[in-house]
């Protein structure tokens, strides 16, 4: 059996925002032709789909909208995973759709992004639904704010079309608390592919880098979060050559874990120490963020599928009621009256809505306490009461280990995400 240290990949995820038509899908087709990170059967069948809609260019955009909805209507309604590398890193890239009603797609595609990436038209400059984007990085706490100014050739490479929306910006900073971001930004044209891979010669007033150079040199969200560890499943293989294991199934939510550390089970306080960490037929010294691995411990202490790990010197607190925000992505409404499930990891526990405390108004964006009811795509603000102890970190303090997901007890569909605060 090999024992090794796991060494980290350098993935960058990002997520990308943008109003109806703003060339989201035409800039990610740019990254991946310009990047080489295109079969060459894929090229062929985009130029023959361009040229029978008449096209004299390539539409990049068919490359990304793939479903035949999206490239009968030329829209994106869905969100669409791509994944790209260059030698520096590799990409995870979530292709969101810009319309409002799709807001719970967006929540969705922001959950686990290091980089959130606005388009703006260069021709209508900031409109509600960049607002609206612009405070869904703020909700979902992105440090990586990138603005790209698209189709800058449609107004001329004008440098005051590109200033005057860096000024307009600027006025939103304070009222989205973005003074700790990372803000960046880049005047592109994706469909031309100004600043996008290439620097732009049209543009020689902008003395910045471009896009892909911005995304191979962005710093990755290090983990300094604690341990947290969700038990998925028991492992007891009871043969002749594993006669006495047990080992604890799971993903490693946040945090490292190394051999011999003393762990904690979070509900009920007992100790042990690791003994060895198992993935699949090597044994690692240690386990990082996003591992799927089996712990061994050395003592046989009382563990379940849905219990939380974590090192002993830490503190998880147990709640049977916490305040959270929740989009509600069913079709029918919240019914308050109703129970509902909370997954949490593979923990499964009924509960109840104990109020609805504010709505935001996507107009306003801000929280009113006059809710009507609790509808698709709208965010709340909630008060959960659960059965069972809860061992949930404030989504702020650790992302990986703060958010939840609702379920219809009756029909089995997830209709809230949400995360304690």
């Amino acid at each position: 059996m090999n024992i090794y240290k796991r060494i980290e990949m350098n993935i960058l995820r990002i997520s990308t925002a943008g109003s109806v038509d703003d060339g989201k899908s035409t800039l990610i087709g740019r990254l991946l032709y310009d990047t080489q990170s295109l079969s060459k059967d894929k090229v062929e069948n985009i130029k023959a789909i361009s040229a029978q809609r008449g096209l004299e260019e390539m539409d990049l955009s068919l490359i990304t909208d793939g479903l035949t909805a999206e490239r009968e209507q030329g829209i994106t309604i869905d969100v669409a995973h791509i994944y790209f590398n260059t030698p520096k890193r590799k990409y995870i890239v979530a292709d969101t759709p810009g319309h409002v009603e799709y807001t719970r797609n967006m929540i969705t595609g922001a959950s686990n992004a290091e980089v959130f990436m606005i388009l703006i038209d260069a021709r209508n400059g900031i409109i509600e639904q960049t607002k609206r984007h612009l405070y869904i990085a703020s909700l979902m706490g992105i440090q990586n704010i990138v603005f790209v100014i698209n189709k800058m050739d449609l107004v001329g490479y004008e440098e005051g079309v590109y200033l005057k929306i860096r000024s307009a910006i600027a006025e939103l900073e304070q009222k989205f608390n973005l003074s700790s971001r990372n803000l960046t930004f880049i005047p592109v044209s994706a469909k031309v592919g100004d600043n996008v891979a290439v620097p732009s010669r049209e543009m020689d007033w902008y003395k910045g880098i471009t896009l892909l150079d911005y995304l191979e040199s962005v710093e990755s969200t290090s983990d300094t979060n604690d341990f947290r560890f969700n038990v998925q499943y028991v492992i007891r293989p009871q043969s002749d050559e594993y006669h006495d294991y047990r080992g604890y199934g799971g993903k490693v939510n946040s945090g490292t874990v190394k051999v011999g550390d003393l762990l904690k089970v979070a509900h009920s306080n007992q100790t042990s120490k690791v003994k060895a960490i198992h993935k699949f037929k090597d044994q690692l010294i240690e386990a990082n963020k996003g591992d799927s691995v089996a712990i061994e411990l050395e003592d046989d202490i009382d563990i379940s599928r849905g219990d939380t790990l974590i090192l002993n010197q830490d503190e998880l607190i147990a709640e049977r009621q916490i305040n959270s925000k929740v989009c509600w992505l069913d079709k029918s409404p919240l019914v308050q009256q109703k129970r509902y499930l909370l997954q949490h990891g593979s923990h499964i526990t009924p509960v109840k809505i104990g109020a609805v405390n504010a709505q935001l108004n996507f107009e306003s964006l801000d929280f009113e306490k006059e809710v009507a009811d609790v509808a698709v795509n709208s965010i709340n603000d909630m008060t959960i009461k659960s059965a069972s102890p809860l061992f949930i970190d404030a989504y702020e303090a650790n992302k990986s280990n703060g958010y939840f997901i609702l379920i219809d007890e009756q029909t089995n569909a997830t209709v809230g995400a949400g995360f304690k605060y």
